[in-house]
């Protein structure tokens, strides 16, 4: 009788099933151990906080992002700034390169998740403090080589680099300005240095973390991408001939636009080196290193950064890009293989250029969080109507007994 009051009662019972959630609405977790960089990781020391600067940009970006309203109406102000004010950013990468179909690798880049360790106790930075560029060469690889070769004397060396713990505005203010300067320093040097071909250029794309503050500087279609509770968010713009802003500005300085291309032979409006198209030095040219900025306060719900060369974007819209490495993310938790999987699914897209990825997670092990233990599956069975009025018989014959 038990057994067949329990077979009526799991006959009527919907299909329970909590085992698992889609990927794009699953939490985003951190795990792991350390990662030994192969060339420059270090160890993270806790940051020293202070205000930052951001763009009227920025702050529409951030407030399209937020926590949801009713969270921030219900917790105090000050609950809310003291929790932000306590995160900090806990520093490790990955990256992955590969030639893709391309007869030359044009493409380099450079990582450094501890910037302070890295360039000695001369210069004093908020912690944590990281340095990431990606270069995306053409016309040859000399440029985007001699650039990565350079890089640290270009960026923090040559110039008065802003040197201090603390980040206010004063200090963000003055890491933009020498950012300026290290490129169009670079770019220099570059017409400068008779090992570099005259039509070599590259693109270069930089990031810089000091505590909560992410900034940054691009030249070209190498992209910046941030990851906010799942949501991509754009961290430079792609500087393309064909780009309003940017072909307004090379008409206005003489160049032109064929087919989509400056001048009718290069496929972005801003780069380093390329000497053989600007103009001498002093003067303005169409195609320029000036870069563009983008500064971001990094927040709890700041999961990770993706920088990538054009061929990755040339077949991924940057949300398709944090999807993919959020799940990678999720299932093991290593920036390299995220930043590896990221381009072999450029390559199953087919992208016909080099392909070079960095990922940068800003969670650390120690304060992820355990997801909810699953609930046991329970499976539901249906019974014809035949059956059910078989049992049906035999339960009213049993309660007549």
């Amino acid at each position: 009788m038990l057994f067949i009051l329990c077979l009526v009662m799991v006959a009527e019972t919907n299909v329970v099933d909590h085992q698992s959630l889609p990927a794009s609405e699953v939490p985003f977790f951190v795990k792991g151990s350390k990662i030994e960089d192969m060339d420059e990781t270090l160890s993270i020391k806790s940051p020293v906080f202070g205000q930052v600067h951001v763009t009227e940009s920025d702050s529409a970006e951030l407030s399209s992002s937020q926590m949801d309203v009713k969270s921030l109406e219900e917790v105090p102000e000050q609950c809310i700034e003291s929790a932000i004010l306590q995160f900090s950013p806990s520093i490790r990468s990955g990256s992955f390169a590969d030639i893709g179909p391309r007869r030359n690798m044009e493409d380099e880049h450079i990582r450094i998740d501890n910037l302070s360790s890295h360039l000695g106790s001369v210069f004093k930075f908020p912690n944590p403090s990281a340095f990431y560029g990606v270069f995306d060469g053409h016309g040859g690889p000399e440029a985007a080589a001699y650039i990565r070769k350079h890089a640290l004397r270009f960026f923090f060396e040559e110039i008065n680099f802003p040197r201090t713990c603390e980040v206010d505005d004063v200090f963000s203010e003055g890491v933009e300005n020498s950012l300026r300067k290290s490129f169009l320093l670079a770019d220099l040097a570059l017409a400068d240095d008779c090992t570099v071909n005259s039509s070599s250029g590259t693109t270069a794309l930089t990031a810089l973390i000091f505590g909560r503050l992410l900034m940054v500087a691009n030249a070209g279609d190498c992209r910046a991408v941030l990851c906010r509770k799942g949501e991509a968010i754009d961290m430079s713009e792609d500087h393309r001939p064909t780009y309003p802003s940017e072909q307004r500005r090379v008409e206005e300085l003489g160049g032109f636009i064929a087919d989509g291309y400056l001048n009718g032979v290069l496929s972005v409006s801003r780069a380093l080196g390329d000497w053989d198209m600007k103009f001498p030095k002093g003067s303005s040219s169409p195609l320029i290193a000036e870069p563009e900025f983008r500064q971001m306060v990094l927040t709890e719900d700041d999961e990770f950064l993706i920088i990538g060369c054009d061929g990755i974007w040339d077949v991924m819209t940057s949300q398709n890009a944090v999807s993919l490495v959020r799940r990678g993310f999720q299932w093991h938790d290593d920036p390299e293989q995220c930043a590896k999987d990221l381009v072999m699914e450029a390559l199953r897209r087919n992208s016909f250029d080099n392909l070079t990825v960095i990922v940068i997670c800003f969670s650390s092990p120690e304060n992820r969080e355990q997801p909810a233990p699953q609930q046991r599956r329970f499976k539901g069975c249906s019974l014809s109507p035949e059956a059910l009025c078989s049992l049906r018989s035999l339960l009213e014959l049993n309660a007549n007994q």
